[in-house]
């Protein structure tokens, strides 16, 4: 399997560029990252570049999915346990943590984190102290970890089912990823690679799309990102090897005109544009409606404030706050 750093990440969005220019500056150090996104934005493949980009890049690199173990297990599977602590516990075990001590422990789904184990996890990023189950003397470790989420954590602690101490303090370098839908303009290299992938993996000649198919892809919603393309390549490669993908080969959802995003034709104007000058324009209307909150002027635009703000530097906004 080729490893996964910034360089193998597909995709030459402005959205994209400006996330892995801030991300190397971050891997270079050991501070608690918290990645953003949706399901199938890309966290994992991130995680692991932030790993390989660090000082840890030759140590352990774990991963547990917090919402696949019961409240139970969690515990004992992060902290270890003692033997005898529980019905089963035969034998001492180290858990997550201490097997990747000088490492990096990827926490996804952070969410789902039950409450009374956020307290215990809480505690080792104030400390690196654990304490096993049954035990009753901590060890310390030196753990970095990067959590993933793809809910709003501020609803959640508003709901109480996430501590908002523990939120502060994963949330020392947040990352919101971009959805596919937000940064349609990798989907024809996503693609690409995709292809190259299956056909070397179903040993089957890859299909290629017609520009009518690239354009329903570029405006399809993708509430399954990355990971929704990926199944689709796959599916397509094997279907159809060695064709040409017309809109009618695609799947229904892609027939589903709901799937789709309207896209609204602007009338050049017989003169021109200075495109620069409408890109600038935009941007200080979207400034001026929202009272200068870039979030929600990069919703009014269609992008994401990563790109906002990419842009307002590109045309010399001043972007310090």
């Amino acid at each position: 399997m080729e490893m996964t750093n910034f360089e193998t990440i597909i995709g030459q969005s402005p959205a994209l560029e400006t996330l892995i220019r801030s991300a190397k500056i971050v891997a270079a150090t050991d501070v608690t990252v918290l990645l953003k996104g949706d399901t199938g934005t890309g966290k994992e493949v991130f995680a692991h570049a932030i790993k390989n980009a660090s000082h840890r890049a030759e140590k352990e690199f774990l991963t547990l999915n917090c919402a696949a173990l019961p409240e139970s297990l969690i515990e004992s599977e992060l902290f270890g346990h003692k033997k005898g602590s529980f019905t089963g516990a035969v034998q001492n075990t180290q858990g997550l943590l201490q097997a990747a001590d000088g490492g990096t422990l990827f926490l996804d789904e952070i969410n789902s984190l039950p409450l009374s184990i956020q307290a215990k996890l809480l505690r080792f990023l104030d400390s690196g102290e654990c304490l096993a189950v049954g035990d009753v003397r901590p060890y310390k470790v030196n753990v970095r970890i990067i959590a993933a989420t793809n809910m709003n954590l501020t609803t959640l602690i508003s709901n109480g089912t996430f501590r908002s101490d523990l939120y502060y303090r994963l949330n020392v370098v947040p990352f919101e990823l971009p959805s596919l839908a937000e940064r349609s303009e990798d989907i024809e290299l996503l693609v690409k690679h995709f292809f190259t992938l299956f056909e070397k993996n179903h040993n089957v000649k890859a299909p290629k799309f017609s520009k009518s198919s690239l354009k329903i892809l570029k405006h399809y919603r993708w509430t399954g990102n990355i990971r929704e393309l990926r199944n689709l390549c796959e599916r397509l490669c094997i279907l159809f090897s060695n064709q040409v993908i017309e809109p009618e080969h695609l799947p229904s959802e892609f027939q589903d005109k709901t799937n789709i995003a309207e896209m609204p034709d602007f009338v050049l104007p017989s003169m021109g544009v200075k495109l620069d000058s409408l890109e600038a324009n935009l941007i200080n209307q979207a400034l001026d409606r929202t009272q200068g909150n870039r979030s929600k002027s990069a919703k009014l635009l269609g992008i994401t404030r990563d790109t906002l703000v990419y842009r307002m530097q590109k045309h010399g906004f001043f972007t310090s706050s």
